[in-house]
């Protein structure tokens, strides 16, 4: 097996403070109730290593020996109920990768299909939800992972069971292990109803200072040239961060949580107006876990202001244009200066015989307000001593950060823009109506167009034999030969011709390519405005649908690809927001660069459809005879079978109609700005 980087030799990006990272994982190792870590980051952030490294440093456990389902000695599981001396062996914690093409099968269990059609035995075989008990399950680019698996993911992490039922098979298995998911948000973000199902979420990137950038090189470098020689160097801080794991996970159940911690975390919480309660029951778990970790059984107001920032980000977030991150200035001006009071100590027991609960005892009463529910056990005496300020540095532990989330100027801020040039922002998008891919595709699942898919309603006998199985069809295939099989009873015989699968459809995700007109003629700035609401109403539904999106663009005598076919539909959003608009008209080229985008995307991907949708006038004055060059362009992307939809932006009494023409050279449908929205189709319908 293959040497991992150790854990303790990841450079932190910053060197005025320790690795977020780091500090989350550690964090929901130690109280896994936490829910799990996303960690969204660009490429190259050492993401995939750090949670790799994770595993190395966690103490072993003690497992059965036989069992498939790693259960302790007194365990239950449904290869048996285990006896406290059962027989067991020490392992070191499992590292489970999910990939992003697993099946929910592979991801749950189901029946083993050798053994049924062999043997006829039904026998479950556990899938990776088992194997990751008691250990780590890993997630890479966990945005491109079907939605209705995260989904499964995160309720056995949060439940610590997973129950199948299926195939006729009905079992239910423990399931607690340590979720951790990695993304990189160019690659398309998690709707926000699975983020708030993340215990935590850390914001990562690679480091600006030169120096910390050369010692990442360096140690990268030594450990390629000599493996065993790097992780033997880091052998010591390795166990010390392994026996630190292991004295804060014995500390955990003694950590004092008071009501004036618990109100605290309430008012931080209701500050920056999150949904629900789970961010409050996320922020306190990991305000007593950071408390374990620094060796303290009382929890501080920098245990709570750490847990609020790694808890709180990604539940501020209420549609993927939001922009990450947390006002550090509101929160340090909610937890204040003091720290939260510690619970008074227990009255002193009444004096003489009795137990204290006549009428005249000394003790608690019907007048005495009643005392905490949490732990009641008296702060130490050496509290005072045991609570570190902020800034103090204690291993993996973060000092303070400067407020307010800070963002690189862009590459065109603060130049000067020609004089006839104009930029102008878009209102709240709205609910567009669905735009779908004529006939039936074959792509990625999605929410957008008809196609055949893994996870959609059973529509029949797939003729390839690339579906899942279909059992009736499976027998009702091999009943016929039964006699000549020889069989007089017991189990069917089955053969390898037999096997059919499910041809089942549902819905595909698309590549949705948006052509728009910058010119002059749109320009004006209500015009303008209306239609880059239209287009971030288009991008919020592309990003409900799990499409791709990419921008073209076209103004005075030329077309850019303002953003080639992307799932980050907030980077999108981002380069609409700097659009500018003003000059002639170039829609020949535009509509030719959007074919050569769908081109060279058709190689890259070619099970995934496009739809392209343009937003113009129809009007064209660049260059010579250039309405009937754009035409021509027009019936190229026609003959290339492509769908499309012509958003026409033409307002005003007198219509010349080019938009309309446009889209009939193009075989498009042809729809006015003002009809996007699907309160406006609702109203059309409503009148017919």
């Amino acid at each position: 097996m293959p040497l991992q980087y150790p854990l303790s030799a990841v450079v932190a990006p910053r060197a005025d403070r320790a690795d977020d990272m780091t500090l989350a994982l550690v964090l929901t190792t130690i109280s896994p109730e936490v829910g799990g870590v996303l960690v969204r980051g660009e490429k190259g952030t050492a993401k995939s290593t750090t949670v790799r490294a994770l595993a190395s440093v966690l103490p072993p456990i003690e497992v059965v020996t036989g069992d498939r389902f790693s259960s302790a000695p007194g365990d239950t599981s449904p290869d048996g109920t285990w006896p406290l001396d059962a027989e067991t062996e020490t392992r070191p914690v499992r590292l489970v990768e999910l990939p992003v093409g697993a099946t929910e099968d592979r991801v749950l269990g189901s029946l083993h299909l050798s053994k049924v059609l062999a043997d006829g035995v039904a026998e479950y075989e556990p899938g990776l939800l088992a194997r990751a008990h008691r250990g780590i399950l890993y997630v890479d680019e966990v945005n491109l992972l079907h939605d209705h698996l995260v989904d499964l993911l995160l309720d056995a992490a949060a439940m610590g069971r997973s129950t199948v039922e299926r195939d006729g098979v009905s079992v239910a298995h423990a399931a607690r292990f340590v979720l951790v998911g990695t993304m990189n948000p160019e690659e398309g973000e998690l709707r926000p109803q699975l983020l708030d199902r993340f215990g935590l979420t850390v914001e990562i990137a690679a480091p600006r200072d030169p120096r910390l950038r050369a010692e990442v090189v360096r140690r990268r470098l030594a450990f390629d040239a000599d493996p065993e020689a790097f992780v033997a160097s880091y052998a010591d801080a390795e166990r010390a961060l392994t026996d630190r794991i292991v004295a804060a996970r014995k500390l955990l159940p003694e950590v004092e949580l008071t009501d004036a911690v618990l109100t605290k975390v309430a008012e931080v919480c209701a500050a920056f107006e999150v949904d629900g309660m789970r961010a409050d029951i996320v922020t306190t778990r990991t305000a007593v876990a950071h408390a374990a970790w620094h060796g303290r059984t009382t929890v501080t107001r920098a245990d709570i202001r750490q847990a609020a920032l790694l808890a709180l980000p990604h539940r501020r977030r209420r549609n993927p244009f939001d922009a990450p991150g947390l006002d550090e200035e509101l929160l340090d001006a909610v937890l204040g200066d003091e720290e939260p009071e510690p619970e008074p100590p227990l009255p002193p027991e009444p004096e003489g015989e009795g137990d204290g609960e006549g009428p005249d005892s000394d003790g608690e009463g019907l007048d005495t307000p009643p005392r905490s529910s949490g732990a009641t056990r008296p702060p130490s005496e050496s509290n005072g001593a045991d609570q570190p300020s902020e800034t103090e540095d204690q291993g993996l532990d973060t000092p303070p950060r400067s407020s307010g989330a800070t963002r690189p100027p862009s590459e065109g801020e603060g130049a000067t823009r020609p004089a006839m040039e104009s930029v102008i922002g878009a209102t709240d998008p709205y609910k567009v109506r669905r735009f779908e891919v004529t006939g039936t595709g074959a792509g990625e699942s999605g929410k957008r167009s008809r196609a055949l898919t893994t996870n959609g309603r059973r529509a029949g006998v797939d003729p390839t034999g690339q579906g899942g199985l279909h059992l009736v069809e499976t027998i009702r295939a091999a009943a016929p030969h039964q006699r000549n099989r020889g069989r007089t009873d017991g189990r069917i015989r089955f053969e390898q011709a037999d096997l059919r699968t499910a041809r089942r459809e549902g819905r595909e995700a698309n590549l949705v390519l948006f052509c728009v007109d910058a010119s002059g003629s749109m320009a004006a700035r209500k015009r303008m405005e209306q239609v880059k609401t239209a287009i971030l109403s288009l991008l919020l539904d592309a990003y409900q649908r799990r499409d791709k999106v990419g921008l073209v663009t076209f103004r005075a005598d030329s077309a850019e690809v303002a953003l080639p076919p992307t799932h980050s539909v907030d980077i999108a959003a981002k380069r609409l927001a700097d659009l500018p608009a003003g000059g002639r008209t170039p829609l020949a080229e535009g509509l030719l660069a959007a074919a050569e985008v769908l081109r060279i995307e058709r190689v890259r991907d070619p099970r995934r459809r496009p739809l392209l949708i343009v937003i113009t006038d129809g009007r064209a004055t660049h260059g010579t005879d250039a309405v009937t060059r754009s035409r021509q362009a027009a019936g190229w992307i026609a003959e290339q079978g492509t769908s499309a939809v012509v958003v026409d932006c033409e307002q005003g009494p007198m219509r010349l109609g080019l938009a309309g023409q446009l889209a009939t050279h193009m075989r498009a449908t042809h729809l006015p700005i003002a009809e996007v929205s699907a309160q406006a189709l609702a109203g059309v319908a409503r009148v017919a």
